[in-house]
């Protein structure tokens, strides 16, 4: 069995082979080419973590994967990552272990190349200007990720945290001094926290402003208000029937018969921007199938560099 660290996921995972493997999950997702057992995703009764587990198998030669980790907000504070995980690849007919994997990188990588996914579908063609609320592993991801996808001339970063600078400098991109001023103008907004509390605000969009959120997760997180999910022309979302029971802020908002698939989208059957004026939010809450595309990626990028 393959043993791999976040570096070697990094190195075999390229950003656009990421955001390849993410097509393919929500394309097969929409068409029910795939096993999607419900998530769980179970808050501590000791602190703020979450404990969590994922599961799916796609189609054809890529056997099932299972994903185990935990997330934890106080970790930034330590020097630590978040989150924490381990993917584990079985053999599609054996079902043996083939490869076990950092899930912390997987989870990274795949989310970042989902959003960009959602961006390139929905973001207006000359969107150019990036607002990023966070500085962690999943602001900067998400830049590199959404930079495959569309042309940027502008990018802002916003966070409590002083770290912004440096990630800012890092990125080649612009450490701003509030939320509302990286999201004031901007195309494309993208909120990469674990708030409980609206970081990002309806009344700062401009009109045709495209904002993903993969931070609300679960029930009590909400990154965003609900004056902007009830503005958005459209409200799409990696799957309805996990969103309607995860996705804080819609939640009570939306109902699920009204929230659009991002698979749909990618197969063509739905085209939620009528205008360029249109406001869409997109909510990732994160799927088993995301992980299982990603993580055989990397068993098959491997498999091709061994062959060299």
């Amino acid at each position: 069995m393959l043993f791999l660290s976040a570096a070697e996921v990094e190195s075999l995972l390229a950003p656009d082979a990421a955001i390849a493997s993410q097509r393919r999950a929500f394309a097969e997702l929409a068409g029910g080419a795939v096993d999607l057992p419900h998530k769980i995703m179970h808050p501590s009764g000791f602190d703020d973590s979450v404990m969590f587990c994922y599961a799916a198998r796609m189609s054809g030669d890529t056997g099932a994967v299972a994903k185990v980790g935990s997330i934890n907000p106080g970790n930034p504070a330590r020097g630590l990552a978040s989150i924490h995980a381990l993917v584990i690849a079985f053999d599609p007919v054996t079902g043996q272990p083939v490869a076990a994997m950092d899930g912390g990188a997987v989870t990274t990588l795949r989310t970042a190349a989902g959003s960009a996914v959602a961006v390139d579908l929905l973001a207006v063609p000359a969107a150019s200007v990036l607002a990023v609320i966070g500085s962690g592993v999943q602001a900067k991801a998400h830049v590199r990720a959404v930079s495959r996808v569309r042309k940027l001339a502008d990018v802002r970063i916003w966070s409590p945290s002083d770290r912004r600078v440096q990630t800012a400098a890092e990125l080649g991109a612009r450490a701003v001094d509030s939320a509302e001023e990286a999201v004031a103008g901007a195309d494309i907004v993208v909120a990469c926290t674990l708030s409980r509390e609206p970081v990002v605000r309806g009344a700062w969009l401009s009109p045709g402003a495209m904002v993903v959120s993969v931070g609300s997760f679960e029930p009590t997180r909400r990154e965003v208000d609900e004056d902007l999910v009830r503005r958005a022309a459209a409200v799409v979302v990696d799957d309805p029937e996990t969103a309607a029971g995860h996705a804080g802020p819609i939640i009570g908002v939306v109902p699920k018969a009204d929230l659009i698939a991002l698979g749909a989208v990618v197969t063509g059957l739905r085209s939620p921007r009528t205008s360029p004026d249109d406001v869409i939010f997109y909510n990732s809450t994160g799927l088993g199938i995301q992980d299982a595309a990603a993580a055989w990626a990397v068993v098959n990028a491997h498999a091709a560099r061994a062959a060299e």
